[in-house]
């Protein structure tokens, strides 16, 4: 899959992906609301026979806005692109969101982007979806404009889930920072998943018989603080179950900053530099202070038993599930 990071002065489209049905949104979790409107354009590019594309914004909008709040991330871009992969996408346009770009008139937007540079065919987006200068431009400007200059839109309303509550990413983001990993892949149609480099710690797991693999999360990641069980993917493609803490260590650092430490099953190899990802299946325990190593290490002995128990009897949610987390 291609993924296109400049803008169209800078970076033409190919002529094979121009044409295709288009799927506008920021798609931040991918979640199963995002899948219904992505869904939408998948089946109408293959009624047609044209490519499938998303055109989607990079950094987020919010952090544009607000960059001393930063907004926590559910899908980085790397990730994002990935879960929109497997999905079956051809292509996905990151484009470059700024303030110049906030700026741009609605119709700038349609002429330039949409019509000049994608060649769109069909634009498919939420119902509520807004774009231009002031957001000036929504749905029934996006109609208008496809009629005068022939291009398709669909329009997909709210995803409810089975309570009858819409599905947000600022609803699974309030889920996770109560540690209801459960309850966020529910919405998100499969394991809540994060990608980073494994980096090197102060390797006191390996004198305790607990050897980790450690990564960094954004510092506004909002996952509370706890034991987890996940599974690791590294960058070979190859899957291991394991056990995960996130948060401060309080046992054995003062003021430590927010880390992911991953103890990987029945392994022992060397991941140092490897982009690897870890896949969240449930919420164990929180994090706690122990009355030093030995006790923390009889309670990671407990942590690890139920971990194994509780991935040995795991499956699959859906489909993306499937290809992220199995």
């Amino acid at each position: 899959m291609t993924v296109f990071h400049r803008n169209e002065k800078k970076n033409p489209l190919p002529d094979n992906l121009r044409g295709g049905v288009i799927a506008i949104g920021n798609f931040d979790g991918v979640h199963r609301g995002h899948q219904s409107v992505l869904n939408r354009a998948l089946e109408l590019a293959e009624a047609r026979g044209v490519p499938a594309l998303v055109l989607t914004f990079e950094p987020h909008p919010r952090t544009v806005f607000n960059p001393q709040k930063p907004v926590f991330r559910l899908t980085p871009a790397p990730m994002r692109a990935r879960l929109l992969q497997a999905m079956g996408f051809q292509s996905v346009i990151e484009y470059p969101f700024d303030r110049d770009f906030a700026g741009r008139s609605a119709q700038e937007f349609i002429e330039s982007i949409l019509i000049d540079w994608l060649g769109a065919s069909e634009v498919v987006t939420g119902f509520d979806f807004h774009f231009g200068k002031g957001r000036e431009g929504g749905p029934a400007f996006l109609m208008q404009a496809g009629k005068a200059r022939g291009f398709g839109v669909t329009l997909v309303d709210a995803f409810r889930d089975e309570g009858a509550e819409v599905v947000s990413s600022s609803r699974i983001r309030g889920l996770l920072s109560q540690g209801a990993v459960v309850e966020a892949a529910g919405l998100l149609g499969y394991r809540f998943t994060v990608e980073a480099e494994v980096i090197k710690g102060k390797q006191l797991g390996r004198t305790l018989g607990y050897p980790t693999a450690n990564m960094a999360l954004a510092p506004e990641a909002e996952l509370k603080p706890g034991i987890y069980a996940v599974r690791l993917r590294r960058a070979d493609g190859s899957l291991r179950d394991g056990v995960a803490s996130f948060g401060y260590r309080p046992t054995v650092t003062e003021n430590g900053a927010a880390l992911l430490e991953t103890f990987v099953f029945d392994f022992s190899g060397d991941l140092y530099g490897e982009i690897c990802s870890v896949s969240f299946f449930g919420h164990l325990r929180d994090e706690l202070k122990f009355d030093g190593l030995d006790a923390l290490v009889v309670q990671m002995k407990r942590d690890e038993e139920e971990a194994r128990a509780l991935l040995q009897g795991v499956s699959p949610i859906g489909d993306l599930d499937q290809k992220i987390a199995f």
